[in-house]
């Protein structure tokens, strides 16, 4: 029971922290999620929420260019602009550090859900809400651990 209650309530607390700060709790979730992508450790963790900070970047950076070449491409703009996008995210699985891919999806996806505009205040509200998601299943893996090791 107390392996269950310690993420229950690491996640609360983590949920209630975003709305002390007025940002969305479900964006915590996003760098909850994305702790678990690889194999859970401190290292792994950090690896992904840094790609999850790229992806929320990349998602802005696809905001803009949407706005630049809808003018000249019309309908087509978001299917040149994914096109563009996903052959960066994908080919960065190539990288030996930072080859987490679904990671990078998850922090666009972060942008975009969010709805806000692309600015600096915005990237980092949506990078200190991932990163909370981030740490508090860090913190939860931790405990849990500690109560199996006794």
């Amino acid at each position: 029971m107390y392996l269950s209650m310690i993420p229950a309530i690491v996640a609360a607390s983590a949920a209630y922290s975003t709305t002390l700060f007025d940002f969305a709790a479900w964006a915590m979730f996003i760098g909850w999620v994305a702790f678990f992508i690889r194999p859970p450790s401190l290292r792994n963790g950090i690896v992904s929420l840094t790609c999850v900070w790229i992806g929320i970047a990349f998602g802005m950076m696809a905001a803009l260019v949407l706005e630049i070449l809808a003018p000249i491409f019309g309908n087509v703009t978001l299917a040149v602009v994914v096109f563009m996008v996903a052959m960066t995210v994908v080919s960065l699985r190539a990288v030996p550090l930072l080859n987490v891919v679904p990671a990078y999806f998850l922090g666009m996806i972060t942008f975009f859900a969010a709805h806000l505009p692309p600015t600096l205040a915005n990237y980092g509200e949506l990078a200190v809400t991932t990163g909370i998601g981030t740490i508090a299943a860090c913190v939860a893996m931790g405990l849990q651990s500690r109560i199996l090791r006794q």
